[in-house]
């Protein structure tokens, strides 16, 4: 029991490291993430605590405006933090999966699904820095940093796995991260808190109408 809470522990230790790898911009853990197949559900896992650090974000936000009509502190708890943070770990692997199509079908790359889930969820990690929006003054500038970093490292984390031209990349990764805006946009729209924001974290929380 001890050896297996060792082996655990010593796990996450390795993952917290290509984490922090990754924020000092080493972009050589791609590689290594990518030959890891024990990786894959810590990847997963990644992508949620990145949407959960977003989702805390935007309901910082609402505790300081819950003076602003239909806007409840608990209610964005729930959907923004909790359910946000589950749906767009959902709809991330939507994105994934379609830069997986179109780089495979339409270029014929050759490169393992898995490995591409590894490497996109540790370069999603940036989304993270979408707290920042609790800065109510400057909540859509965090907010659209964080995710303008996660496009840059993603593209370079396809590259790792796919070995794609840049063009090709890019395409593909707009192409994963436009139909996941457009859905987490949807996802926004629903059982709204108010007229602010429905069932997404951070910066996607808020609704078009609002």
């Amino acid at each position: 029991m001890k050896d297996h809470m060792r082996l655990q522990s010593t796990n996450w230790q390795t993952v917290g490291g290509w984490v922090a790898r990754v924020l000092r911009m080493d972009f050589s853990v791609f590689e290594e993430i990518r030959s890891e197949p024990a990786a894959t559900l810590a990847a997963v896992v990644v992508v949620l605590v990145a949407g959960v650090f977003a989702g805390s974000g935007s309901w910082l936000w609402a505790l300081q405006h819950s003076e602003f009509r239909g806007i409840d502190g608990g209610e964005v708890f729930l959907k923004s933090l909790v359910l946000g943070s589950l749906v767009q770990t959902a709809v991330w692997l939507l994105w994934v999966y379609l830069v997986y199509q179109v780089l495979a079908r339409g270029y014929g790359a050759q490169m393992d699904f898995a490995e591409l889930v590894r490497t996109m969820g540790f370069a999603f990690v940036p989304v993270a820095f979408s707290i920042l929006i609790a800065i109510t003054n400057l909540a859509v500038p965090f907010g659209l940093l964080s995710f303008g970093i996660t496009l840059l490292y993603t593209n370079i984390a396809i590259q790792q796995v796919a070995g794609t031209e840049v063009r090709e990349t890019t395409l593909a990764n707009l192409t994963g991260f436009g139909a996941f805006l457009i859905v987490m946009g949807v996802f926004a729209n629903i059982a709204e808190v108010g007229t602010f924001g429905g069932i997404a974290p951070g910066v996607l929380f808020f609704s078009l109408d609002l």
